[in-house]
């Protein structure tokens, strides 16, 4: 998501970043008279409540991600209890039969039912069946009693799952509130600013760093990488939308999984996972491809294209585009 835009030195080049950061500064926003401070002030406010908005969004991210796991979870758990349930209702019939057909027969004493029948060794067989009916029928009955436990288990489970899913969907709610009143707020503080003001604010935020910068001798490590790379790169232009993993519209973790899934791999959603998705290396052994995680939160992602250059989709109002790896603090680099 990347809404801070300041630039901060890494460990490529810290002159040359240095460098960019004052003539962005200026280009965007000029020489700024002590008179003009307010105006200063305002421009801070909205960095900062970008930042705020990326953190909920992220937040958002996770808790809409853990909805959907509980989604299918208590799905999947409701059409195994229906299946168990189905499963006893069987088990309950079967055993009704076996009681009723024990009662019918039970109904002569034994020793008078074989001095009247016409053929004894026809009633000894009668008999023996009644018998392994009997142990049938306490299998069967000890076997339901089973299930029966089985099946108030998983509804108990089923049950605590759901509440969870609600809490989750609260959350999600929640975060969405908090991204929403923050980017209004920002949004309505730029308004506020002198036109002059807010156009150079505007141009800042589309500053067409479309274009591929200088990675002349840079080549992905391998195909999967390569291939995470080029998603990335076809997403140059398309909007920042939070909450989005594409294809029209991205956030940043969400860029990050949509472009690695093109490589066959799915990373989790946010930003702070990601962060765990592969091996940390250090940042002056950054390859194209890998996943570079800014400020100490983990709330911001981008992916690193060479020569000092990420590939990621900035804050609203700004496309996918690409920026020098040291436009704010680095916190990891994770190889996937």
């Amino acid at each position: 998501m990347g809404f801070h835009r300041r630039l901060v030195p890494s460990g490529f080049d810290r002159g040359a970043v240095a460098l960019c950061m004052l003539s962005a500064a200026a280009a965007a926003f000029g020489a700024v008279p002590a008179s003009a401070a307010p105006h200063t002030d305002t421009r801070a406010e909205v960095d900062r409540l970008y930042t705020e908005a990326e953190r909920a969004t992220q937040a958002y991210d996770r808790a809409g991600e853990r909805a959907g796991v509980l989604r299918r979870e208590v799905g999947l758990a409701q059409d195994h209890i229906a299946r168990q349930q189905e499963r006893i209702n069987t088990m309950r019939e079967a055993l009704g039969s076996l009681a009723g057909a024990q009662y019918r027969s039970g109904g002569i004493d034994p020793t008078v039912a074989l001095l009247f029948s016409d053929d004894p060794a026809d009633y000894l067989d009668k008999a023996s069946t009644l018998d392994r009916i009997g142990a049938r029928q306490a299998a069967e009955l000890k076997e339901l009693r089973s299930a029966l436990r089985q099946l108030a288990q998983e509804r108990s489970e089923a049950a605590g799952k759901l509440a969870e899913l609600e809490k989750s969907r609260t959350a999600v709610a929640t975060h969405k509130r908090t991204v929403e009143q923050k980017l209004a707020k920002a949004r309505r503080l730029l308004n506020s600013l002198p036109n002059e003001q807010r156009a150079a604010y505007e141009r800042a935020s589309r500053d067409g760093r479309l274009h591929f910068p200088d990675v002349s001798g840079v080549v992905a490590p391998d195909a999967r990488s390569a291939s995470a790379l080029a998603a990335a790169r076809s997403a140059l232009g398309r909007p920042y939308v939070w909450g989005a993993n594409g294809p029209s519209g991205f956030d940043c973790s969400g860029l990050m999984q949509w472009s690695y899934e093109h490589a066959g791999i799915q990373l989790p959603r946010t930003s702070q996972e990601q962060r765990y998705a592969g091996r940390q290396v250090p940042l002056s052994q950054a390859r194209p491809g890998d996943l570079v995680v800014y400020r100490s939160d983990a709330s911001h992602v981008a992916m690193y294209v060479g020569n000092g250059q990420v590939i990621h989709a900035p804050y609203p109002g700004a496309a996918v585009r690409y920026d020098p790896v040291g436009m704010m603090p680095v916190s990891s680099v994770t190889r996937v």
